[in-house]
């Protein structure tokens, strides 16, 4: 009996323990993010991504604290606690635990962005502006060719796709005859790179003869892409 009890006991506290949780951070799509930012008096919008992919755009009034970054405790310390704070990273990776680190902190009121910045700049095309770049049909006719194709979207900020910047082209280079490789600036396309639905950095896709016989959303090393080409 004791024993019940006290199982008893233990599910009480973790269903405490996770009603409070469950209270203190709530994740939404892009357009309810918005509105509640809109409706709240000097909202407090928390930027967790890294200061580079920061400068490449960001929501309006947002301050940047870096997840991966030593100081992020003391980054939000001047925050205040009892009201919202609004929260989001590049896919909402970070920004999840992010929050939840918050509520651990004593923050009453988390508000997580879901998807991230892409879904907020697919869901509010217009809110830093025209976006210049790549078309739709512009990236189609890329395609077309009597070469093989590679497409790699990168960005500045993005380690990996640093990594393989040189081997990229080394290869363009060597196989300049059969291999035509296309590198599309991920933040300088958003507006593309968002339609075509992709998430994160790197993408490296090849093409063949019109049809695409390999992808990948990640680090490819060269030995694995000249496999695939």
């Amino acid at each position: 009996m004791k024993n019940l009890k006290s199982i008893i006991a233990t599910a009480i506290i973790t269903l405490s323990i996770s009603c409070t949780n469950s209270q203190n951070f709530n994740s939404v799509d892009a357009a309810e993010f918005k509105a509640t930012i809109t409706k709240t008096d000097d909202a407090q919008i928390l930027d967790v991504r890294t200061p580079g992919e920061y400068a490449n755009g960001k929501i309006a009034d947002a301050k940047n604290a870096n997840w991966n970054g030593s100081d992020f405790d003391a980054q939000v310390a001047n925050l205040d606690k009892s009201k919202p704070v609004f929260v989001y990273c590049l896919s909402g990776g970070r920004s999840k635990k992010a929050a939840n680190h918050l509520v651990e902190l004593g923050f009453k009121n988390i508000i997580e962005l879901d998807g991230g910045y892409m879904a907020w700049e697919k869901a509010n095309p217009k809110t830093n502006g025209v976006w210049s770049g790549m078309t739709q049909d512009d990236y189609n006719k890329l395609m077309i060719s009597d070469k093989t194709v590679v497409i790699d979207f990168y960005a500045e900020w993005c380690g990996p796709c640093k990594k393989m910047g040189p081997y990229l082209d080394k290869i363009s280079k060597e196989m300049a005859d059969k291999v035509i490789i296309h590198r599309i600036d991920a933040d300088k396309n958003k507006s593309l790179f968002n339609a075509l639905g992709y998430q994160g950095l790197p993408v490296v896709i090849v093409v063949k003869n019109g049809k695409q016989t390999f992808f990948k959303n990640e680090f490819v090393s060269e030995e694995e892409l000249r496999k695939a080409l």
